[in-house]
């Protein structure tokens, strides 16, 4: 069957032609050196008209639009970017030195401004998941430098600031309705100049960048959920980068046209703890029994992902000596025709199949399944509601803070703020805070390691494969910036 699939995904692509035509500013001429503009097409149409306090924040960094104090190096530690330097003062308290900046309105990236930027992410509704546990309040300090303290000890502070839902924005970003406007507000490279819905964005270089000029003059941005169209997209050269592709489509390009890269994001099946059929945590555990995660990462991801085996995945390389065993888990029931729903989205093509490879797994297993699949903008609201019995979801467990710890307080405790299995257990709640209050490296990842086994123990969540992303790589393209933590696309250095 497998073999069928890349000659019906020619067949059956959705055609773009002429969606990439350049949507604003003009190439000064048509070859790299000269400026061109890069076609982008990406799976995620915005989710929260592109607030940075959400889901739309990684598409503003993927897209070198929006900038916070700190980034992450490769190897997944705190670097500089508004922030040249930092230093901690007491156990509460960071003091950051800022760099010469500006932002995309001329003004410049100045104390105050920074301390705005905070403070309207402290208050953001929902919390920024960065943010999720987390109190802080930040102050102007002389000419330079913003001093940031935070109600606990956090150790981690810096890694928590490359956050991209605490990018740092221009005092005309935030309205008086609560509403975030990064369009030509922001730091980075690029400025959003246009918005088309979830259709389309068009991005034209800023060149007073702190860190050089773009060799891209503008990026023409499309919003492209279906998965197949993408990758028929980039193979009929109607764009230069295409995210996503879909693996049943990855043999329809040229090898060189696709770019393999071993991520932290995992895929699990989330079950609804605070209500309904999964409230039971033994029929909890008959769902996870149900569950053969090696058919999956097989048949499914077609070798492109290893079977789950936790929270955290290969790509997070100190996880797998550190693991132990869940604690606490409750015995399986038989489920006897229980119904349920099982929901997932399309923008990552290969989670209808696997909901529907699940829904099979679980009615063999006793359970009667109804599955729902939608885009992920009109899924996440009834998602984070607790609408569903069962969600299957790809998250990148890094890319919140590149903290460890950051995603068990965001995704499992009682105060989480993408918290979709609506757990809240005291015990899970009570090693997640001996984590976050952990400084040393290596003793912090132990305690995170507890903390997952003392969530995996709920059966709230099912780890089910951790991927490898492709991304659809034009042949003319230089210097795309493929991370695992999945924040970066476009920098200064991508051009075609």
């Amino acid at each position: 069957m497998h073999r069928l699939r890349p000659l019906l995904a020619l067949l059956l692509a959705p055609a773009l032609v002429g969606c990439f035509a350049s949507g604003g500013g003009s190439d000064a001429a048509t070859g790299a050196e000269d400026g061109s503009r890069l076609r982008v097409a990406l799976a995620f149409p915005p989710a929260e008209n592109l607030s940075p306090y959400g889901a739309d924040s990684t598409t503003l960094t993927r897209l070198g639009v929006i900038e916070g104090l700190t980034t992450l190096d490769a190897n997944g530690a705190a670097a500089p970017a508004l922030a040249a330097s930092w230093r901690r003062e007491n156990d509460r308290t960071w003091l950051f030195t800022l760099r010469e900046a500006t932002f995309q309105d001329g003004s410049a990236v100045t104390p105050a401004a920074v301390a705005n930027a905070l403070t309207h992410a402290t208050q953001a509704k929902p919390a920024p998941a960065a943010l999720s546990g987390v109190t802080l309040t930040a102050k102007a300090e002389g000419a330079t430098g913003v001093r940031i303290t935070t109600g606990q000890p956090d150790p981690v502070l810096p890694l928590r600031l490359s956050s991209p839902a605490l990018a740092v924005l221009s005092a005309k970003a935030y309205g008086s309705n609560g509403k975030v406007d990064p369009a030509g507000t922001a730091t980075g490279p690029f400025e959003l100049t246009k918005v088309m819905g979830a259709t389309a964005a068009t991005l034209d270089r800023y060149d007073d960048y702190w860190g050089g000029r773009a060799q891209a003059s503008g990026i023409d941005v499309k919003f492209v959920a279906d998965g197949t169209a993408r990758a028929n997209a980039l193979r009929t050269d109607q764009v230069d980068l295409a995210e996503a592709i879909p693996v049943a489509q990855a043999a329809t390009l040229d090898k060189a046209s696709r770019e393999a890269t071993a991520t932290t994001r995992t895929t699990s099946l989330l079950l609804n703890t605070e209500k309904g059929v999964f409230k039971d945590a033994a029929l909890r555990a008959a769902a996870r029994q149900a569950v053969d995660t090696s058919a999956l990462a097989k048949g499914v991801y077609e070798g492109y992902a290893d079977a789950g085996t936790g929270i955290y995945g290969p790509a997070v390389t100190w996880a797998a000596g550190k693991r132990t065993e869940p604690v606490g888990r409750a015995k399986a029931e038989k489920p006897d025709g229980t119904r349920i729903t099982l929901a997932t989205y399309d923008n990552r093509p290969e989670l209808p199949e696997v909901a529907q490879v699940l829904k099979q797994q679980l009615e063999k297993a006793g359970f009667d399944v109804a599955l729902e699949v939608r885009e992920y903008s009109r899924l996440e609201s009834d998602a984070l509601d607790g609408r569903f019995d069962a969600f299957v979801l790809a998250r990148n467990t890094l890319v919140d803070t590149g903290d460890p710890v950051s995603v068990l307080a965001s995704d499992y405790t009682c105060d989480g703020g993408y918290n979709i299995a609506q757990l809240c257990d005291k015990d899970v709640d009570r090693a997640v805070a001996r984590a976050e209050n952990t400084a040393d490296t290596a003793e912090r990842q132990d305690a995170a390691m507890a903390a997952e086994a003392r969530i995996l123990g709920t059966d709230a969540v099912v780890p089910l494969v951790h991927q490898r992303i492709i991304t659809g790589v034009g042949s003319t393209v230089r210097g795309a910036l493929l991370d695992p933590y999945e924040r970066t696309l476009v920098g200064t250095g991508t051009r075609r």
